[in-house]
């Protein structure tokens, strides 16, 4: 399928977004302390969209991310996900949104004393009436789609840093979820085995139409899975651009971030 590259206006509106909008930020605000991290975040995830946020440590990626899921509220603006006004969302509701969204650790984050196919089955196990030979139906069918069907009975300790972030991966398809998030997924792995996990966000973003948001340092994710990127600085956004505009851009932030080589 055709994915979109829609580029988010400078000045969002306040209120209900479109249907076709599933993630909206509309001059955000978040503070730990007297850190400011973000500082009038306004960008817009488009439905089918892969957008992949760039920018320095700490510059407030992973708070975005975090924003998008619940667990953490803006000290101010607006946060829309999937119609859902975040700042007003009931706990029942905001339970039922995150059983549509995945999200993908850095680390895989599996549980050490389950074994991969428990690992995987765990929202299910934890948030559903369905039955033990379903969900390892589902697990299955999880498993084949990260080209791992072989790891049912390994432990997390067996299997290296690049099955592990599959497994993480399965695991946050297992509830057939509109929206996924990924936190870093190359960090820790090798080129090989980095540009393998590249291809396969692509590959579920094409196959199932999931709405993605993919925060990376890596310009080879960029190439391989962004509809859109954005580098946030100090908070906010300063670029927004389709890839290969991106990368080709001489806007002064992007060109410090990037270096003289992006390779």
């Amino acid at each position: 399928m055709e994915r979109p590259a829609t580029r988010t206006p400078d000045v969002l509106p306040s209120g209900p977004v479109p249907e076709d909008v599933i993630v909206r930020f509309v001059d955000v605000h978040k503070a730990f302390g007297k850190k400011q991290v973000l500082t009038g975040l306004t960008l817009d995830a488009m439905r089918g969209e892969t957008l992949v946020l760039m920018g320095p440590s700490g510059t407030g990626k992973s708070v975005t991310l975090r924003h998008a899921i619940g667990l953490m509220r803006q000290d101010s603006g607006d946060v829309w996900v999937s119609g859902h006004d975040m700042s007003r969302i009931k706990p029942a509701e905001l339970s039922e949104l995150r059983k549509h969204t995945g999200y993908l650790f850095q680390e895989g984050a599996l549980i050490n004393w389950l074994n991969v196919a428990d690992n995987v089955a765990l929202p299910l196990i934890e948030n559903s009436d369905l039955p033990r030979d379903e969900i390892d139906d589902r697990v299955r069918e999880k498993l084949k789609l990260v080209h791992l069907p072989e790891v049912w009975h390994e432990m997390p300790g067996e299997i290296s840093g690049g099955m592990k972030k599959r497994v993480g991966l399965a695991r946050a398809l297992i509830t057939e979820p509109k929206v996924i998030l990924y936190d870093e997924p190359n960090a820790g792995l090798d080129p090989e085995i980095s540009q393998s996990i590249n291809e396969l966000i692509a590959e579920i973003a094409d196959g199932l139409g999931v709405t993605s948001l993919v925060i990376t340092h890596m310009v080879s994710c960029v190439r391989t899975v962004a509809d859109r990127v954005v580098l946030l600085d100090e908070g906010k956004v300063v670029v927004d651009l389709p890839p290969d505009e991106f990368l080709a851009s001489d806007h002064p932030r992007l060109v410090r971030f990037l270096g003289t080589d992006p390779d």
